[in-house]
């Protein structure tokens, strides 16, 4: 990476999450952490380029903000009943770069931020947005695009979700008993969104965003040793880590995209799927009906126990997929599940499936919608109307990789 602001912004991108919890431990206040760790990306940028970005990136950039909150709060006469709180911790911040980050402290404010962000005094979609936007580190565009919504109205719920954590005082705490109970399905489902924004980015020039991926993995690690008890803590981390097995696979030498059917397989990590069907044989000991991030980590499996897509149990995913779909109703559930029989019974019956889907109307912004029925029309041999359809997907997309590889597809059907 030759740009040193590249450089400077990709480290912040991986250290903004932790930056944020633990400020909001130091300050009170997410809106206000957001802001100081902003203020240590300005200074960041202005001194790395000259002097190289630091051994301990993260601890510097800590560092920094912390110092921003003394000198604001000494600033500001209205703060000086809160200096008096923090004071205490933030007189005594050690100028030891070295020693201004605790891993152990870290991992614990980052799983304090992500129940405060799902807190119930916030709608679900707030949650998931302020979630996202603090823990995943997306910008307001890419959780607008996510959820194909207007950018403006994704801005505005974050900041009210922000302003109303403070008015309501929130602590900022891993919650015991109910209240953890109440927030946990929002908290699995933000780290679920982190994972998929990672493992397929919505937009810009990257297929993939590991970093994201190994982030959200961490997370669900930490809550399946918090909650070794709840099935669905542990389906969640059997399916990040088998999805996370296949990263290195997915990528091309040039960073392009590799499709599931062409992918090594003998690439995949196999000491990640070893641990995703440990974790989701331990879901499956615990008994109950079987859970959304079960279900799809059992599918996930089907693909892990084998070396090839032509040994995979389709059939079996299929049913899954079918499994999945009562407890989960979703379009894309359904779209997945049409690529699932594409290969247990063939294209006719799949495409028959997507049709029906299609009428409804309710996958019209989506780009993979046209890029499945492309690629059943063309294992039909209907070329032209294939040909028009992976090009429409290609169109929709807003990840510049998946365009490439679409308009490639459809390039290769013309030949």
């Amino acid at each position: 990476m030759s740009d040193p602001r590249e450089a400077v912004e990709a480290v912040f991108r991986l250290e903004f999450p932790r930056l944020v919890a633990g400020l909001t431990r130091y300050v009170g206040d997410v809106g206000r952490a957001e802001e100081l760790a902003q203020d240590a990306l300005v200074a960041a940028l202005e001194q790395w380029p000259a002097e190289g970005v630091p051994r301990n990136a993260g601890a510097w950039l800590m560092t920094v903000a912390k110092r921003r909150a003394v000198d604001a709060i000494r600033r500001d006469a209205v703060r000086a009943t809160k200096y008096a709180l923090v004071a205490p911790t933030l007189e005594h911040l050690t100028t030891d770069v070295e020693a201004a980050l605790d891993d152990d402290e870290i991992d614990d404010d980052v799983l304090r931020l992500l129940f405060t962000a799902c807190h119930p005094v916030l709608a679900q979609p707030a949650r998931v947005a302020l979630a996202l936007r603090l823990l995943g580190g997306l910008t307001t565009a890419e959780i607008a695009r996510a959820y194909g919504q207007p950018e403006a109205t994704v801005a505005q719920r974050i900041s009210r979700a922000k302003a109303a954590i403070a008015k309501a005082g929130v602590p900022f705490e891993v919650p015991s008993g109910p209240d953890r109970a109440e927030r946990l399905g929002s908290v699995l489902e933000v780290v679920y969104l982190i994972f998929n924004e990672g493992y397929t980015a919505t937009s810009g020039d990257d297929w993939a965003r590991p970093e994201l991926c190994f982030e959200a993995l961490r997370l669900s690690r930490v809550l399946a040793a918090l909650l070794p008890d709840e099935p669905e803590v542990l389906g969640l981390t059997a399916l990040l880590e088998l999805q996370s097995s296949r990263l290195a696979a997915r990528l091309g030498p040039d960073g392009e995209p590799v499709l599931l059917a062409d992918q090594d397989r003998h690439r995949w990590d196999r000491l990640l799927i070893r641990r995703g069907l440990e974790a989701l044989d331990r879901a499956g000991a615990l008994g109950g009906r079987r859970g959304r991030y079960a279900l799809q980590a059992a599918i996930a499996a089907c693909h892990a126990r084998t070396f090839s897509a032509d040994e995979t149990d389709w059939f079996a995913i299929a049913t899954l997929y079918g499994e999945l779909a009562h407890v989960m109703p979703s379009p894309v559930v359904e779209l997945n599940r049409a690529v699932a029989i594409s290969m247990a019974v063939g294209p006719q019956a799949a495409l028959e499936v997507v049709d029906a889907l299609a009428a409804t109307g309710t996958l019209d912004g989506y780009h993979l919608l046209p890029s499945v029925r492309g690629d059943l029309l063309a294992r039909l041999g209907r070329v032209v109307e294939a040909r028009a359809e992976l090009e429409r997907a290609a169109a929709m997309t807003t990840n510049a990789r998946e365009r490439e590889l679409l308009t490639s597809r459809a390039r290769g059907l013309g030949a």
